[in-house]
């Protein structure tokens, strides 16, 4: 079985749309990097761990924020490499100036034989949809697009826009 991903997705309605909280990879590579670089909080989990239970612990150390309770599955993707991705969306809120990550240690600059510590995530943001489908990493976009799917009806049927 080839590597797997577990993740979550964390949405709010306001404004009369919805928007999703992602996240941007710390460290050197990422730095410089923008849209197309975004991602959901997820981690690599084995075949033994619960997928769910797995896409909670990540979600908790990316952000250091508790997940909710309600989830909705979302069609698992997979990504450029081969990685397989399995997430779930929930309805939450938070301030992303709040986001508190793990770490990670990496010899940098290359071949310097120094060790430094990096965030794994350095920072959040809330985006539209849209305008997320922009930011996140281009094999992770039909995880938008399921939640938007999803949520259409029972959104407009609220007054709300899922775009």
């Amino acid at each position: 079985m080839g590597k797997t991903s577990a993740g979550l997705l964390m949405y709010r309605r306001g404004n009369g749309t919805v928007e999703v909280l992602l996240v941007h990879p710390g460290g050197p590579y990422w730095s410089k990097k923008d849209c197309g670089a975004w991602s959901i909080p997820k981690g690599e989990y084995s075949a033994d761990e619960d997928p769910l239970s797995s896409a909670k612990r990540e979600f908790t150390e990316e952000t250091g924020l508790r997940p909710g309770n309600a989830f909705i599955e979302l069609e698992p993707i997979a990504q450029a490499g081969g990685k397989i991705v399995r997430a779930w969306a929930f309805e939450g809120d938070a301030d992303p100036a709040a986001i508190v990550s793990n770490t990670f240690s990496m010899e940098w600059p290359p071949r310097s034989g120094r060790q430094q510590t990096f965030p794994e995530i350095d920072r959040a943001a809330w985006f539209s949809i849209d305008e997320a489908k922009d930011r996140i990493l281009k094999g992770q976009v039909p995880l938008l697009e399921d939640l938007q799917r999803r949520l259409s009806e029972r959104l407009l049927a609220d007054g709300f826009n899922a775009g």
